[in-house]
């Protein structure tokens, strides 16, 4: 790891909804947040919390030196295609392991609510 660069994930009860143009793409009350030195808290939550029926994979990938490799998912929403809106790390290095098969959305994409809070 790059000397100073951190992660630390932390499961929680925070109620998290993800919406696009109205649709619900996801709802949990046991997001596991991720908090990654220079990034904002990320929301990785159970796959059965999300709406995995408006989702199609992509052939994207990326590698993450702290977190691993992860695949993508676009979403399709009122007739719209979000490309690559939604990742996951199926199986992430040692370090994050507790977001293995966990997904997360873009929150600049996506519509975040957080205990009510946008």
């Amino acid at each position: 790891m790059a000397t100073g660069h951190t992660i630390t994930t932390a499961p929680s009860t925070v109620h998290v909804e993800i919406t696009l143009n109205g649709e619900k793409l996801a709802e949990s009350d046991r997001p596991v947040l991720l908090d990654e030195s220079g990034l904002p808290t990320r929301y990785y939550l159970p796959r059965e919390d999300v709406r995995t029926d408006l989702l199609r994979p992509t052939s994207t990938q990326t590698t993450c030196p702290f977190k691993g490799d992860a695949s993508y998912w676009s979403a399709e929403v009122g007739g719209e295609v979000y490309e690559d809106l939604v990742w996951s790390y199926e199986s992430p290095i040692p370090q994050a392991k507790e977001i293995a098969g966990l997904m997360c959305f873009y929150p600049d994409r996506v519509k975040l609510t957080v205990d009510g809070e946008h």
